[in-house]
């Protein structure tokens, strides 16, 4: 099962399911980036569009990304990216998620094209929810089964779905 963990001030730690972190909306099916940074600005295009980043915060957040992705390629392998930072105008995890069936061309680790990108916000100095969104997404992303069948459904409510339903097992 997939959690997010969240920091409580009583430092208690509540989870929440990848599915929590997206709708149907924040998926986009079909990319048309065709390298990391085009494949970026598409997904914050979207969180914007969505109405999870205000559209004049657009440039600071890309920024933030950017920066973070320049000191290191977040394409991690077996077809994944995860692009990811922290910043101060968000509030909550906020994430979008993007396949392409061509795959791009994000600078991986293993040099092989990204056919899902999972961009994810977190909030200004929440280190370890930081570091529990990215490793609970990179655990599930490595998942072959997983990547196959989003790679495989027709349309992002499928994928939403297919998200759920591995967030339950």
């Amino acid at each position: 099962m997939v959690r997010v963990w969240f920091k409580l001030p009583a430092y208690l730690f509540i989870c929440m399911d990848l599915g929590d972190i997206l709708s149907k909306t924040q998926i986009i099916p079909d990319l048309h980036g065709t390298n990391r940074w085009e494949a970026i600005d598409e997904l914050i295009g979207n969180l914007v569009t969505t109405g999870k980043i205000q559209a004049g915060d657009r440039d600071a957040v890309t920024a933030a990304v950017k920066k973070r992705e320049t000191s290191m390629s977040t394409g991690i392998g077996f077809g994944i990216g995860i692009p990811h930072a922290s910043t101060d105008l968000i509030h909550e995890v906020v994430g979008a998620l993007g396949r392409s069936k061509k795959g791009v061309n994000f600078d991986a680790l293993d040099n092989q094209p990204v056919k899902l990108v999972m961009l994810f916000l977190v909030p200004q100095g929440q280190f370890q929810k930081h570091l529990h969104t990215l490793a609970n997404i990179a655990k599930l992303l490595h998942k072959a089964d997983f990547r196959q069948a989003l790679e495989l459904a027709p349309d992002s409510e499928a994928m939403l779905n297919i998200i759920k339903e591995y967030g339950k097992k």
